[in-house]
């Protein structure tokens, strides 16, 4: 799993998830801070928010790909 974070229609960055723990409260969310944090700058000179997805994609479900959108406030 990977949590993918944009800003409007480019992709800025992705990190790798432990499956196991996003069902843990706060998990998801430390990434998105951190995220949030280090392109702060580019953020607010685009003017919008960034969006956060979600991504499934291990090799048993390749051909079932299950995506969560999170948009950040």
């Amino acid at each position: 799993m990977q949590l993918m974070m944009y800003i409007g229609n480019d992709h800025i960055e992705s990190i790798k998830l432990d499956p196991e723990r996003i069902s843990k409260p706060g998990y998801l969310g430390t990434f998105k801070r951190n995220l949030k944090l280090k392109y702060k700058d580019l953020i607010s000179e685009h003017g919008s928010p960034a969006d956060f997805l979600v991504i499934d994609s291990s090799p048993q479900k390749a051909h079932k790909h299950s995506a969560t959108l999170y948009q950040t406030k």
